[in-house]
């Protein structure tokens, strides 16, 4: 059974004192994940393309995926649950012999990381999508007043 999902990307990213926010959405609607303040600086990172000193948990993690010739496929936001957002992590793994999928359960914010250091789409559930307040407006206004928030 394939369940319904929407196409999504992460729009903006806002530092906060308890956290940071990832605004991730599209052009109907934009919600919010709060992630913890380095995660929201290490999606930027990727985001951006920002070259870094050392590698980062993430790019161990390219590079071990890369070892063995697995690509993220794609990410799927699943659910909330107790204000805590859920996530599926799909890898693919092919050679000459086979292609395998593997699906994982992981944190948003990792999943989001990874897809964005290897530029993969992102999906959220239809039904959690419908389900999420949209936030469209406070993301065009930060961009209005020059915040911090614009990702492109």
């Amino acid at each position: 059974m394939k369940s319904e999902v929407v196409p999504v990307q992460i729009r903006g990213i806002l530092p906060a004192n308890s956290g940071c926010a990832l605004f991730v959405g599209n052009d109907d609607k934009v919600f919010v994940i709060n992630v913890e303040p380095q995660m929201g600086a290490v999606i930027g990172m990727f985001l951006r393309d920002t070259p870094k000193e050392r590698p980062l948990t993430h790019d161990l993690v390219n590079r071990i995926f890369q070892g063995f010739g697995i690509t993220v496929e794609r990410v799927v936001i699943t659910d909330l649950k107790n204000s805590t957002y859920f996530a599926r992590l799909i890898l693919q793994q092919q050679n000459e012999v086979a292609r395998k999928i593997v699906e994982l359960d992981a944190r948003p914010s990792d999943c989001l990381a990874l897809a964005a250091a290897q530029k993969k789409p992102i999906f959220v559930s239809a039904p959690l999508f419908a389900q999420v307040e949209d936030m469209s407006e406070v993301l065009d206004k930060m961009n209005e007043s020059g915040g911090e928030a614009e990702v492109d």
